[in-house]
């Protein structure tokens, strides 16, 4: 039987982000801004990994977004990015450890972080 040395797109994610996941984790102090990103929406929660809660989240389809119809998804990204860095702020969540998922440090996901660290968040 032939075996196939195809390894999916997803599936090499799945790995790069269990790398991540193993060195790094939400505590009270510093809880994890994590991103998941979609072909059409972008999503971003601030959990504490020590008590299971996700303490602050935002994306492009919360209904508290104030998003302009037809702006490109970088841009939107970032706007994402400062919402959730206010609602941070007023949580009183000043540091944070970013986990970009497996994603590259790249496009939405730099903007998304670009725009947390405009609102005032430390990472």
């Amino acid at each position: 039987m032939i075996k196939s040395t195809c390894i999916t797109k997803t599936a090499l994610r799945a790995r790069r982000r269990a790398a991540i996941r193993k060195r790094l984790s939400g505590t009270v102090d510093r809880p994890r801004l994590v991103v998941f990103r979609s072909l059409k929406n972008i999503y971003a929660q601030i959990i504490d990994d020590t008590r299971g809660l996700t303490l602050v989240s935002m994306s492009t389809i919360a209904k508290d977004t104030s998003l302009t119809e037809g702006s490109k998804k970088t841009a939107q990204s970032f706007e994402v990015g400062m919402k959730l860095g206010e609602k941070a702020l007023a949580a009183g969540i000043t540091k944070i450890a970013f986990d970009r998922a497996g994603y590259k440090y790249h496009g939405r996901v730099k903007a998304l972080a670009d725009g947390a660290r405009k609102a005032g968040l430390v990472f």
